[in-house]
């Protein structure tokens, strides 16, 4: 399967070292298997960095992940709320896992997630307010293990 990366980098060897911590599921090299949300994201790094270039990565990523353990939230979003707020807050319960696999929450998540857990909402109303976007997803990749078993460089373009 392609998986994709936006940055204004052409990552050939992706670590997990040049992640910032406080993200979704950790820190980690994220990857999608949507070619427009890489994008999307590309040209918004890109729009923070002066001279930069919005950069697609694109790797092959295995179907097999063998002994790795990996993290995917179901669909409800119950338990993906509550990891979020933790890896955010800098638990670091993230790096049980070499990978970990769920959707991607849409530009209100800072507002809702920081009402949440500071008590102001509950999490009934947290998840009614944030919406996921429906076909975005996300993986993790936790450690430099997972990424040399499962991920392979495969080429780049420019948007």
């Amino acid at each position: 399967m392609i998986v994709y990366h936006g940055s204004t980098e052409i990552i050939k060897e992706p670590d997990v070292l040049h992640s910032y911590r406080l993200l979704d599921f950790g820190q980690g090299f994220y990857v999608t298997t949507v070619k427009e949300q890489a994008i999307r994201w590309a040209r918004r790094k890109a729009g923070l960095q002066k001279d930069k270039t919005a950069i697609v990565n694109c790797y092959r990523m295995a179907d097999d992940i063998g002994a790795l353990k990996h993290k995917t939230f179901p669909k409800d979003m119950q338990e993906w709320i509550d990891f979020i707020c933790r890896c955010r807050d800098g638990d670091m319960e993230y790096r049980e896992y070499d990978l970990i696999s769920g959707k991607v929450a849409n530009d209100k998540v800072f507002r809702v997630v920081d009402l949440y857990r500071t008590g102001i909402w509950d999490k009934d109303r947290a998840l009614k307010e944030i919406r996921a976007y429906p076909n975005y997803d996300q993986t993790a990749f936790i450690t430099q293990k997972a990424i040399e078993q499962m991920l392979t460089y495969d080429s780049y373009f420019e948007v």
